[in-house]
């Protein structure tokens, strides 16, 4: 590059989008998936779930100060994390299987940015009218209509953009108990302040930005290459049944024009503003809105649906030349997807297996390092550690603690006189005991000797054990 020559800008300026409305099978989706995906944003905090006395009947509560998830009848503790972690690799893996499949239509129809805009595109819609009488209002100077449009449609944005912040915030405590605060005033400024972050940039991403962070901010549409393939299904347009393109003139076509009459339909309900008969292009979120709209036009002048429609790359030589295509569901069903199905379903079947198999109760055991033991007046050596006991059950249980060596140990509790020890409902303790061995014992004299101790649940008899060592005096 010469020094004379202007580098390309990184970044080009905004040029406002007035997508025009359209009917058809995949807007018709778009508003069943928008309807559910907000239906279930918007109430699960408000489902009930009975947790006992000790915890907020809450179906789905991420608590925090406790560090545990519930969601239904599964209840995730801190040493569970690997659930987590599960999900998410689940929800990796969905990513790549659908994208490998169907291209970007996880942005098109799920994403959060794509439904809150399509939200803000309606409410919009719904105040200042279609495309054209949008781009009127742009366009026109400042007056007392224009400037009531513009507050009633931001009101009702900024009105979104709190329901948005309130049901958020409400997955983390009490959803009646904190609206009852919110309102009271009684509630802790992190509810506000978390609050107002998200209503202000639910306001500006869904009103403002839209398409700008699609295409600066979100780092899928340039990983998604690595994701698709010739056999992948995307948004594509026709061309060598379209070109060449040309107006309609009186109702009639010209048998020399392709079937594009140059309608401009699909550029104008593009919810970020692309032309699809360029091809491909990053900024496109296969929402298929442009198939709907095209198709219109081509049922109103008699011309065969699917100038714009889902076609893989693999089919393109094919249908040049008059051939059919390949069947859908050999383009979904091939070993790509395939392998992505089988290790989304294996994480998925292991989590399932790991849910049921765990124990509702557990511990763990930290031996004291300072002192590693302790030489008693009659010569005896003593441990101790500290126990963690977990009870996972809605009520409260007593655990018998024991203990099993091949050496002759003694175990006692702090502070007890017996080895039962009651844990409160969902909750951990955390209790000191203490391993004596005789003195000149072989445990005594040597270097470490492996123990186990046990739990038992007083009333279903589960037990659960956890291995440590105890530390002689042969250090």
């Amino acid at each position: 590059m010469s020094s004379s020559e202007t580098p390309p800008a990184l970044y080009a300026a905004r040029e406002p989008i007035f997508p025009r409305r359209v009917k058809g099978n995949f807007r018709t989706l778009k508003w069943v998936i928008m309807v559910v995906t907000l239906g279930i944003y918007y109430v699960t905090p408000w489902l009930r779930w009975d947790r006992g006395p000790s915890l907020p009947d809450q179906a789905v509560l991420v608590d925090l100060a406790n560090r545990r998830f519930f969601f239904f009848m599964i209840e995730i503790w801190p040493d569970e994390f690997y659930f987590i972690a599960g999900l998410l690799i689940m929800a990796g893996l969905g990513l790549f299987l659908f994208t490998s499949a169907l291209g970007r239509v996880w942005c098109g129809y799920t994403c959060p940015q794509t439904v809150w805009t399509d939200l803000f595109i309606l409410v919009e819609r719904w105040v200042e009218g279609d495309r054209n009488a949008r781009v009127r209002l742009w366009n026109q100077k400042w007056d007392l209509r224009k400037f009531r449009l513009r507050m009633t449609k931001w009101f009702i944005w900024l009105l979104i953009g709190l329901a948005t912040g309130g049901a958020w915030v409400f997955y983390f405590t009490d959803a009646p108990t904190l609206a009852r605060d919110l309102f009271t005033l009684d509630a802790h400024p992190i509810a506000y302040s978390t609050m107002g972050i998200l209503t202000v940039t639910t306001f500006v991403f869904g009103g403002f930005a839209r398409e700008q962070i699609c295409i600066y901010a979100c780092p899928w549409p340039r990983i998604q290459a690595a994701m698709m393939d010739e056999d992948t299904l995307v948004v594509a347009y026709r061309e060598w049944r379209g070109e060449p393109r040309g107006k309609l003139k009186k109702g009639e076509l010209d048998p020399s024009q392709g079937d594009c009459i140059d309608c401009m339909a699909c550029v104008n309900v593009c919810p970020v503003g692309i032309d699809i008969r360029n091809g491909q292009q990053l900024e496109c979120i296969t929402c298929a809105l442009c198939i709907d709209a095209c198709d219109e036009v081509m049922d109103r002048i008699g011309k065969p649906r699917g100038l714009i429609g889902y076609m893989a790359l693999k089919d393109e030589t094919v249908e040049r030349a008059g051939g059919h295509p390949k069947q859908l569901w050999k383009h979904i069903l091939r070993p790509r997807t395939l392998l992505y199905t089988a290790l989304w379903s294996a994480v998925g079947v292991g989590l399932i297996v790991a849910l049921f198999m765990r124990s509702p109760i557990d511990f763990n055991v930290t031996p004291e390092r300072n002192p590693i033991f302790v030489t008693l007046s009659d010569g005896s050596i003593r441990n101790a550690y500290e126990i963690r006991l977990r009870n996972k059950q809605p009520e409260d249980r007593p655990f018998l603690l024991s203990l099993t060596s091949d050496s002759p140990l003694a175990l006692s509790l702090e502070g007890r006189e017996s080895y039962v020890v009651t844990v409160p409902a969902d909750e951990t303790l955390t209790q000191r005991v203490y391993v004596t061995a005789p003195p000149g014992s072989r445990a005594a004299v040597a270097d470490r000797t492996a123990i186990r101790l046990w739990i038992v649940d007083q009333v279903n008899q589960d037990r659960v054990y956890a291995n440590t060592v105890f530390n002689g005096k042969d250090q």
